[in-house]
């Protein structure tokens, strides 16, 4: 798709869908043909007479797009109308329409309709009974009494490939009654995963699971490697990220928090403008009403001239919030303002002054005045998550960020300082989940990558798996995503695949835009036998996180592995393997799915480069390359994607 003909904005779409079309054709081919025309011009007089305009009507459906919610239920209204019980033709069979409508953000171009607010649409359509109309909260809440019109709540719906469920009204004119059909049904009850919110409950269960991980040996250990479940970056010196050919905005407000600015004159405080903004992208991503672009993503603009036009349109989004924070001893002045990119104008500009035992306060004021401009309604759910900073202790929070910059460099330079101050911060608050959850990340990132000398950590194996679940067991007290994505990747080694993606569910429970929650969801399934549920949350990583790391190409290649597309899952792998070509795990699956696919030069140049990428020879002495070894560390829960994997390698000449 042309990038320059896109345009994204707020529409209200409509998606209507004819009933029994094809039953009809085989039973009166001309007299239901005769049908489907009238309706058509039913639909089209009905759009236009409401300010909208007709995008599609290919086979029995419909697509028309309005500026106004108001006017697209307006029209659907009276199309079900015209239509009544003859279907729109006086003399052809009843042919009943579903009709559903939706409001949120559309990409057109060329004339077309793409995007999130299409597809979910087109699942309310499906959502209607015959001759009724289904619309989102967000469309309910837009018209509000500016139609006559009655909406009845059907609650939360799951709909297909939409993540997040749907909530759901069908509207019939005011003072008549709905379809009968309709009129009939109950509403469906939503079906949604709750992530258990007892501290005790997990606590008592990672217990017990760390328990049994500890008998399963240090090789268990080693196999975490192959599950992203921290922030990821590439080493020194490789391409950090890959930008989304398509990005596709939700059908709800989306936002890019771009890296505050450090007014204080001291480059020493970069640490403390970069923690602001990413707690500020952490609260927003917490409200599931809102869309927000992973950190990843944001960064890329860190000291860049920034058109924010542009950078809305890379991103995908809407909204763009930007700002500057000035810290001078413990005295500390924010600005924020918040843009829409469509038109570059402000929504709001605000300062805010305080001091460093304040700032949760201030992050807590700047995320209520976006979300309130974006006219967000939070949830109890939201507030809660909103609510969980993790610490109340100022100084703890300051040593935090100062540790989470350097943890952010994936050194073992930067995960030594880390550790001290890391350290430091449960020290001044032994609560501290987030803290404790960063020290289990680098406990068992340390081993897996053979650092722990180059860190300062002179544990034997033992006692660093020890260390690490010692760690994470009181990270579960008050457990943060991180923690989640912990346990589900130990779970996963552990071949507990059940248990690993409840935890991965509880991490994007607890973070509904975290976009690496989605890559964590995504080992469990993958592993557990499940690559197109797994493929589906790499795809929605990878919108929340448009300029994604070679992790996300590894798990996407995964997923395409398992489900045998074989030409796919070898770029995806080849792709990751550019960004980071010392990317162990996408360098061992590449060379199985290259054995599996024949392809013997590309298979020796890939090995030689394997060999090439163990540097000091750690790989070799601690991990040899054999099918027995690296079989074992991909823990495949369905038999036949071991059998293919280490195929697979066999084929590539790897020894037994």
């Amino acid at each position: 798709m042309d990038q320059q003909g896109l345009r994204q904005r707020l529409a209200a779409i409509l998606a209507a869908d004819a009933v029994g079309y094809s039953r009809l054709m085989e039973a009166d081919e001309r007299g239901t043909l005769k049908a489907l025309d009238a309706a058509r011009s039913v639909f089209r007089a009905e759009v236009e007479a409401n300010q909208g305009r007709v995008i599609n009507m290919a086979g029995d459906s419909v697509l028309a797009v309005f500026d106004t919610a108001a006017g697209a239920v307006t029209a659907a209204l009276g199309a079900q109308h015209a239509l009544g019980s003859s279907g729109g033709a006086r003399d052809g069979p009843h042919l009943p329409f579903r009709i559903g409508v939706h409001l949120g953000d559309v990409i057109e171009a060329g004339g077309d309709m793409h995007g999130d607010g299409v597809n979910i649409a087109a699942r309310l359509q499906a959502l209607a009974e015959p001759g009724g109309i289904v619309v989102s909260e967000a469309v309910r809440g837009a018209v509000k009494s500016r139609v006559a019109a009655t909406f009845e709540d059907r609650g939360l719906q799951n709909v297909k490939n939409i993540s997040d469920p749907v909530r759901t009204f069908t509207v019939h004119p005011e003072g008549s009654a709905p379809p009968a059909a309709l009129a009939a049904s109950s509403a469906p009850t939503p079906t949604l995963v709750a992530a258990p919110n007892s501290s005790a409950a997990t606590a008592r269960f990672t217990k017990r699971r760390l328990a049994q991980l500890s008998a399963t040996g240090i090789a268990i250990l080693v196999a975490i490697g192959a599950t992203v479940w921290m922030r990821p970056s590439p080493p020194p010196g490789a391409p950090p990220t890959v930008a989304s050919s398509a990005p596709a905005p939700l059908g709800k407000p989306s936002i890019a928090v771009l890296p505050f600015d450090n007014m204080s004159g001291d480059p020493e405080q970069t640490y403390f403008a970069d923690g602001i903004t990413e707690d500020l992208i952490t609260d927003l991503s917490k409200v599931g009403g809102l869309f927000v672009i992973a950190r990843n993503s944001t960064f890329v603009y860190k000291g860049k001239s920034r058109d924010i036009r542009e950078i809305a349109k890379a991103l995908g989004v809407r909204y763009v919030l930007e700002g500057s924070v000035r810290k001078s001893g413990t005295d500390i002045r924010v600005n924020a303002q918040l843009i829409d990119a469509t038109t570059g104008g402000h929504v709001w500009a605000d300062r805010y002054d305080g001091d460093l035992k304040n700032i949760f306060n201030l992050q807590d004021t700047v995320t209520r005045n976006v979300v309130k401009a974006l006219a967000v309604e939070l949830t109890k759910e939201d507030k809660d998550r909103v609510a969980q900073r993790g610490t109340e202790n100022a100084q703890a929070y300051d040593v935090f960020l100062k540790g989470w910059e350097h943890y952010l460099k994936q050194t073992p330079e930067g995960f030594r300082d880390a550790l001290v101050d890391f350290k430091k911060a449960t020290e001044l608050d032994p609560n501290y989940g987030r803290a404790w959850a960063a020290l289990a990340a680098i406990y068992w990132e340390s081993y897996r990558r053979y650092w722990g000398p180059a860190v300062g950590i002179r544990s034997s194996a033992h006692q660093v798996q020890y260390e690490a679940e010692q760690h994470l067991a009181k990270a579960m007290r008050a457990p943060t995503p991180l923690a989640h994505q912990v346990a589900s990747a130990m779970l996963v080694h552990a071949q507990q695949h059940t248990e690993a993606i409840v935890e991965a569910k509880r991490a994007i429970a607890s973070d509904p835009n975290d976009a690496d929650g989605y890559i964590g969801l995504a080992a469990a399934l993958n592993f557990a036998g499940r690559p197109a549920e797994a493929l589906e949350a790499v795809e929605r990583a990878m919108r929340l996180n448009p300029h994604y790391p070679s992790t996300y190409l590894y798990q996407r290649g995964l997923s395409q592995f398992g489900m045998n597309r074989l030409d796919e899952a070898a770029l995806s792998l080849e792709k990751a393997l550019a960004l980071n070509r010392d990317d162990y795990w996408s360098q061992r699956l590449l060379l199985s799915t290259f054995g599996l696919l024949g392809r013997r030069d590309d298979t020796s140049r890939l090995a030689e480069t394997m060999k090439n990428s163990d540097k000091r020879g750690l790989r070799a002495y601690y991990d040899p390359l054999s099918i027995k070894a690296v079989a074992f560390w991909y823990p495949f829960a369905n038999a036949d994607d071991a059998k293919r994997f280490a195929e697979g390698l066999r084929k590539a000449g790897v020894p037994e």
